[in-house]
């Protein structure tokens, strides 16, 4: 199919001329491809991980030390998606303003969108490692953020991720919620 920017154009939902490279605190949702409940199981209203589930918490806590200017707050993966808080903290880098972008798609470095792209690609290649299907991806193509803003909406936030697996039954991305749900699998050798 021909390049059709009206159809191929991916709107983003990220927050208009906001630089999300500054210091900041962040809450963010990173949901499986098509709802899918890879991750794990809520039994008596707590999260238990599977394989892959403990592939992304390795990942999702590895993250600090591979970008020094991210600290982890709380989060929570559920069955099909993660939720946490990011915290971007100031340096030298990004406290300097940002030189006008050169490519039209690129990522600043140090900011909220590199650090998801490099989890969610690091998250694919070492679960790529051990299925046997690639075909299938991993991530939903984009994720949800917000951007917390004082102490009162970090504690909500908190509360949220916190009491999460108790409101699975009730998740609109819990499956059973979902009308025209497909499961599919990954494939693994095991």
């Amino acid at each position: 199919m021909k390049y059709n920017p009206e159809y191929h154009h991916r709107r983003s939902i990220r927050l208009k001329g906001y630089d999300y490279s500054q210091p900041g605190i962040y809450f963010v949702t990173l949901c499986t491809y098509q709802q899918q409940c890879w991750f794990g199981e809520i039994h008596q209203a707590k999260m238990h991980l599977n394989q892959i589930g403990k592939i992304v918490a390795r990942e999702w806590l590895h993250s600090p030390q591979m970008r020094p200017t991210l600290q982890l707050d709380e989060w929570i993966i559920m069955p099909n998606h993660l939720h946490g808080i990011v915290r971007i903290i100031a340096t030298q880098s990004n406290l300097l303003s940002h030189q006008p972008q050169q490519k039209k798609f690129h990522r600043p470095p140090n900011s909220l969108p590199s650090f998801i792209a490099g989890f969610k690609g690091s998250v694919t290649r070492k679960i790529n490692q051990i299925r046997d299907n690639t075909a299938i991806p991993i991530w939903h193509r984009n994720y949800y953020e917000s951007i917390v803003r004082d102490e009162d909406a970090l504690n909500r936030v908190r509360y949220y991720i916190l009491n999460n697996p108790q409101k699975w039954a009730q998740d609109p991305d819990n499956p059973q919620n979902i009308q025209r749900f497909e499961e599919k699998l990954l494939e693994l050798p095991f």
